[in-house]
């Protein structure tokens, strides 16, 4: 679960220098195009008579967008947290304004309000569900919560139509505390969280290629929400926007926030 963190923490956020946001943007120069993958993955679902869905591909396990369960570390984000932060409210207001707006597929957003969430470990099983080692529990429960800041809006290189928060942790003692998690499991640090969010029905033409580039810019620093992450969720879904997800479990951190510096 996450909380609201208080607006007077001095939490030290990692930064840009140490986070992979800027080397994963989208090529503003040209016009974006859906890509394959969102044209497989995200496009079947939001736009299903979109002529250039990619219904399915031999090898891969999509089939129009749904695939076997999988089971993923996520940390979640409360919409009704989210929605109570001024400067997110302002930041769609621009989106609502903004001359892609038609292309976003607004109706996805209420059936995702209670989903969203940035992963944190991918692919920790599948079908019937992901196994914790105890070494894992044990090694979470030393781990005591933190702050994480939410900003954007980012569009990335990769899942190009697909427009998230980007997540940056808090850094204690020299520690990313993300990848503190990730380490918890066995996995290599990673170097970008996002919260997907908002869903495009169709390519951008140059000009409102050039709106998105505006707003991604402008807000790239600015606080949208500050939580405190306190426990993190085994997600099931056999769809990348998580539609028809299923908690399995909560894994806790520490008990208590311990106090540094």
């Amino acid at each position: 679960m996450t909380e609201a963190a208080s607006a007077g923490s001095a939490s030290l956020f990692c930064d840009d220098s140490e986070l992979g946001y800027r080397r994963s943007l989208s090529d503003f120069s040209v016009p974006l195009t859906l890509d394959h993958s969102y044209r497989l993955a995200h496009l079947p679902l939001v736009a299903p008579n979109h002529p250039r869905v990619i219904p399915r591909v031999e090898g891969k396990f999509y089939e129009r967008g749904r695939h076997p369960p999988v089971f993923s570390l996520v940390l979640p984000v409360r919409d009704e947290a989210l929605r109570g932060s001024a400067a997110f409210l302002a930041l769609e207001a621009e989106i609502k304004a903004a001359p892609f707006a038609a292309k976003i597929a607004w109706d996805i957003l209420p059936r995702r309000k209670d989903r969203l969430h940035a992963t944190i470990c991918g692919a920790l099983g599948t079908g019937a569900g992901a196994t914790i080692a105890d070494e894992t529990r044990r090694a979470l429960r030393t781990i005591p919560s933190f702050a994480v800041e939410l900003r954007g809006l980012f569009s990335g290189s990769v899942n190009r139509g697909r427009l998230y928060l980007a997540a940056y942790p808090e850094q204690r003692d020299g520690m990313n505390m993300l990848q503190a998690v990730q380490q918890a499991f066995g996995r290599s640090p990673g170097d970008l969280w996002l919260v997907g969010l908002y869903n495009l029905t169709d390519d951008l033409d140059a000009g409102e290629t050039a709106a998105l580039a505006d707003i991604v810019m402008r807000w790239w620093d600015r606080p949208l929400l500050r939580l405190e992450a306190t426990a993190f969720e085994i997600l099931g879904a056999c769809d990348d926007l998580v539609l028809d997800s299923v908690v399995e479990e909560v894994l806790p951190l520490a008990a208590a926030r311990i106090a540094t510096g």
